[in-house]
């Protein structure tokens, strides 16, 4: 850090002020005096500038000057000096009777002085579970070091270099040498790498000092692995203060105690005149290299914020609970790798939780979190959980205790389905079913044979039914595949889910039962499901599947997000938990559920569900025809017709197949067409609208700008520019029609076109061009070509009329072309789309132009919107495709691949580059 040189023109600057003739002699010599120590002295030289407005406002203003009690502008002189350079360590005093005394050099004093010096500011001890403790009211510098090395080494650093951890206790110490700070912070890390711990800058002697840790040093090396804990208070000043900072940063120690006392690597107090006034001046800063800060001033802002009386019962605590931290960390590993059922994570889990860094973990809660955070990052399951123990845990098996129920309970056997099972024929023939847990079909066949009489039977011949869940709170996975196979056919093997147990090794797939008697509902007619905060563990797996398999319609709120496929276990020597899911649960589309709430397809609150399952059977009613009349609007108007076949038969084959059972409404039906015609057809362009009114596309003309609307109209479409170079620059970002461009075309010409004719290459930014009418395009490319002979651009093929029309230049233009020679950049980027792609794509083709950026969107040409009939629901469908004059090939989906592929941020940039480099 090099030292800012302050010339004598700039002391001569900040001094140039004018003096009142009334000031006192002494007050001149004072305030000269001042400045100039601060320049020859002050740590911050570059801050000093701005003392030169705020000593001539103090001046100006007369108050100092009239200030003739000494202490009293000592004072005043403080306040200026601390508020002009915002450092609170300046301070102005009138002493006439100090008399400084210098402290002797340590070294320098007899070695018997030295012990007793050492042996009053040190002191040391072996706790209980061989806890170090030192104690130093004095940082020892490197001189002592040297001199009294074999005698510290043996009575100090190797008395407790074995000790299991240690608390050093700094906070008493006020005093010391900053030179000793490398010594103390390389006892506590190993001998490399060297690392750069402190940068100082001394003043007076314009210097900069790098402090590292060292290599060698006089002692057995307490390391960096053990625990450190240091104390500090209000009262911990200086060079102790460094060390803290320092190994506090370096993630060596926890910093127990008080925010310390912010005091300086080095300060003087010097005599200002003859006149009985000093002034007090850091003369050195200190930078941490590894904050890019400083501790001075501000303190040392401790890890664990106590009254310094208290610090060290604290820091034994906080001993104690960091000694338990490998062996609870051990524990975890061990029963993670016995019970998670995601074996194939954990590796991965275990090498992470070893290494994790837990260096500033100060409490059980600490531990926890941490460890919860690194478990979940790694394993992306939210269901493995380590936290502090509390009433929740349960630390039993976690099966299902319904289960065991049922199969211990001889009365239960007695029990009728038509106590368990509440059924009732609803409004419109709709059947609906209530139980409020699952039974394990294997454990109770008795109950089975009554299901199929009090149950299943009455409810076979309704339209629909309403399957009531919102008080079911769990009971048996098993009984899963029974009732799912009632709702299925059961003329082909359909898979429901899989289960994986990792205590018992085991994987077992449930599919549709063969054996079930009695005649089953279907997958044909509609099934909802009712849920509510309170539907827990299986309810919520019934209801997943439900989704999941297609086969219903969830309605309610969603589930309370409860599995029982985890078991909690107490981690050895804590206070903490975890808990292990041992059970995979994998649908039919083998996605692992890691549990969580299901989200309903229709969100409602509990107590509307069943009317609001109504609602949605009606609009079920009439879903295929509505999806019947889509695909026939697509066959009618799609620009290609056996795309538009083939999408169309695939809409209603995911019908049949349940695929619509989530759509709730007609909101959620346009969302869902338009994500299923985009994947179909691979076309982007065809949208589903859900509008109360008529579309504007549906009605909307162009519309010319009256006379006074023009001018407006061009500035606010158009950017011009002549750039250096004679580089024209045109933007505009929307394609007008082409009545409207030959409604303003004169003013056009004069206001656009005449600007940028004459430039000897031009840039056509279309980054920001949506598109809008492509009735324009050939005008415009024709500007580009010339006159004779006509030009062939494209051929657009239109679906309502079935017809291909070849389009050509115009044979008739306003104003002057540009011409075929001059060099045209056009810019694209991921926003360019529709009409704008079809003048990019046809003067690329043409090779009349360069096109720089990114891959054009891939819009369309031109697009219809047509209601579906009878409902809210409007289509736009792509009903042109474009072909190139040049390849003759359809070009609209795929959009438009630069020549040169630039960010659209950086086409512009581009493009000046290479027209500089053409010339």
């Amino acid at each position: 850090m090099a030292g800012i040189q302050l010339t004598p023109i700039c002391l001569a600057m900040i001094l140039s002020f004018t003096l009142s003739e009334s000031a006192a002699p002494f007050q001149t010599a004072l305030v000269l005096d001042m400045a100039e120590i601060l320049l020859e002295n002050y740590c911050f030289p570059e801050n000093l500038v701005g003392m030169q407005e705020a000593i001539q406002q103090a001046i100006q203003s007369g108050a100092i000057l009239q200030i003739q009690d000494r202490k009293t502008l000592a004072a005043v002189l403080t306040a200026g000096v601390q508020g002009a350079l915002n450092d609170p360590r300046l301070a102005v005093t009138y002493e006439p009777n100090y008399v400084q005394v210098l402290p002797p050099l340590l070294p320098s004093l007899p070695v018997e002085q030295l012990v007793r010096l050492v042996r009053n500011s040190v002191k040391l001890d072996v706790l209980e579970n061989n806890v170090g403790y030192l104690r130093m009211d004095r940082i020892i510098g490197a001189g002592l070091l040297a001199k009294l090395g074999p005698l510290l080494r043996d009575n100090i650093w190797n008395k407790v270099a074995h000790t299991s951890s240690m608390i050093f206790d700094l906070r008493y110490s006020t005093a010391g040498e900053h030179s000793g700070v490398p010594f103390i912070v390389s006892y506590f890390s190993d001998p490399g790498p060297l690392i750069h711990i402190d940068t100082v800058y001394d003043r007076p002697s314009n210097s900069t000092e790098e402090l590292w840790t060292m290599s060698s040093i006089t002692a057995e090396r307490y390391g960096k692995k053990k625990d450190l804990i240091i104390l500090t208070s209000k009262r911990t000043m200086g060079a102790a203060e460094a060390v803290a900072y320092t190994l506090k940063h370096l993630k060596r120690a926890i910093v127990v105690g008080e925010r310390s006392a912010g005091g300086s690597v080095k300060v003087q107090k010097i005599k200002m005149t003859d006149s009985g006034f000093y002034i007090t001046v850091p003369v050195a800063r200190s930078v941490s290299p590894i904050t890019g800060q400083s501790w001075e001033v501000s303190g040392v802002a401790p890890s664990v914020n106590i009254v310094a009386k208290e610090a060290l019962m604290n820091a034994k605590s906080l001993l104690a609970v960091r000694s338990a931290i490998p062996k609870a960390v051990q524990s975890i590993s061990d029963i993670i790798e016995r019970y998670y059922a995601f074996t194939d994570r954990v590796p991965a889990l275990l090498y992470h939780l070893q290494a994790a860094d837990l260096f500033s973990v100060i409490s059980e809660e600490d531990l926890a979190t941490k460890l919860n955070q690194e478990s979940q990052v790694i394993s992306e399951d939210p269901r493995l959980i380590i936290r502090l123990k509390d009433d929740r845990f349960d630390f039993t098996d976690n099966e299902d205790f319904e289960e065991e129920k049922l199969h211990d309970d001889s009365g239960f056997l007695g029990t009728t389905a038509g106590e368990l099972f509440k059924v009732e024929i609803l409004a419109g023939n709709t059947g609906y079913l209530r139980f409020d847990m699952f039974f394990d079909s294997s454990l109770v066949p008795e109950l089975v044979d009554q299901m199929e009489k009090r149950v299943w039977e009455p409810l076979n011949d309704t339209e629909n039914m309403i399957i009531d869940l919102r008080y079911n709170t769990g009971g048996s996975s098993a009984s899963l595949s029974y009732i799912l196979s009632y709702l299925h056919s059961g003329l082909k093997k359909d898979h429901f889910f899989t289960i994986f147990d990792r205590i018992e090794n085991t994987t077992i797939e449930y599919d549709t039962l063969p054996g079930i008697t009695g005649q089953r509902y279907g997958s044909k007619r509609g099934l909802y499901v009712l849920t509510s905060y309170y539907t827990a563990s299986v309810g919520e797996e019934f209801a997943y599947l439900t989704q999941s398999l297609h086969r219903g319609t969830v309605i309610g709120e969603i589930t309370s997000g409860t599995l029982t496929h985890s078991k909690s276990f107490q981690v050895e020597g804590t206070g903490m938990a975890i808990t292990v899911p041992f059970i995979n649960f994998i649908d039919n589309n083998g996605e692992f559920w890691l549990g969580g709430g299901v989200v309903p397809d229709a969100i409602v609150l509990a107590e509307d569900a069943v009317e609001h399952a109504h609602k949605i059977i009606e609009f079920h009613r009439g879903l295929e025809q509505l999806i019947r009349q889509m695909g026939t609007l697509l066959e009618m108007h799609y620009a290609i017709h056996e795309v538009a076949l083939k999408v169309s038969e695939v809409l209603l084959a995911k019908w049949a197949e349940g695929f619509y059972r989530s759509v709730v409404d007609l909101e959620s039906l346009a969302s869902q067409l338009t994500s299923d015609l985009q994947e179909t057809s691979g076309d982007h362009r065809i949208h589903i609208l859900y509008c109360d009114v008529e579309p504007d596309s549906m009605r909307e003309v162009p519309m010319v700008p009256t006379a006074e609307e023009v001018g407006f109209f061009i500035e606010a479409l158009f950017k011009i520019e002549v750039m250096p170079g004679n580089v024209g620059y045109l933007r505009f970002d929307m394609m007008v029609d082409i009545a409207v461009v030959k409604g303003i075309g004169p003013q056009l010409i004069e206001s656009v076109w005449n600007k940028i004719v004459d430039t000897d290459a031009l840039i056509v930014d279309m980054r920001y061009n949506t598109g809008g009418y492509s009735t324009a395009v050939p005008l415009l490319c024709t500007y580009f070509l010339d006159a004779e002979p006509s030009r062939h651009l494209y051929t657009i093929f239109d679906r309502a009329t079935t017809t291909m029309t070849k389009v050509t230049t115009s044979p008739h233009i306003l104003g002057d072309r540009y011409g075929p020679h001059k060099d045209v950049y056009i810019l694209t980027s991921h926003m360019t789309g529709s009409a704008a792609e079809t003048f990019v794509r046809t003067m690329k083709d043409l090779k009349r132009a360069t096109v720089i950026g990114e891959p054009t969107v891939g819009g369309s040409l031109s697009s219809g919107t047509y209601q579906i009939t009878g409902s809210v629901l409007y289509a736009s469908i792509p009903n042109q495709v474009v072909f190139s004059a040049v390849t003759g090939k359809v070009w609209t989906l795929s959009g438009v691949e630069p020549n040169v592929f630039a960010q659209a941020s950086d086409a512009l940039n581009v493009a000046q580059r290479i027209i500089a480099a053409n010339r």
